[in-house]
């Protein structure tokens, strides 16, 4: 058994309205934004959230969680599969969401891909 099976990683949960991210524990009620009160979009727990200040960078956190991923890749321990690809800027977002449209295939699908040109 692994060393950090033991241990419980708190999720991030974000708001992109207000551009601030938190750790969180899962709860049955989900959480709101101490903000503006609106329900936080749960984003994994393998999220950076960006500066509150670089807006094209939460653009791109808002597309990518507005697609319904998450910015997971490891197991609850730390060292099981390896990280899934997201894209960090507007340049990779917009070239999925071109290769999204000419393959007609859903964005969520794409936006996983290192290369949006190649299939799975």
């Amino acid at each position: 058994m692994c060393r950090y099976a033991e241990k419980t990683y708190k999720p991030h949960y974000a708001c992109v309205r207000c551009r601030v991210a938190f750790k969180r524990h899962p709860g049955p009620g989900g959480h709101r934004c101490p903000r503006c009160a609106e329900p936080m979009v749960c984003a994994g727990r393998d999220f950076a959230a960006p500066r509150r200040r670089d807006t094209r960078a939460w653009t791109v956190v808002a597309a990518v969680l507005n697609a319904g991923l998450r910015y997971e890749g490891r197991d609850a321990c730390g060292c099981g599969k390896d990280r899934s690809f997201r894209p960090r800027t507007r340049a990779q977002l917009r070239a999925r969401r071109v290769a999204a449209a000419r393959a007609g295939v859903p964005l969520a699908e794409v936006l996983g891909r290192p290369d949006p040109w190649t299939a799975p």
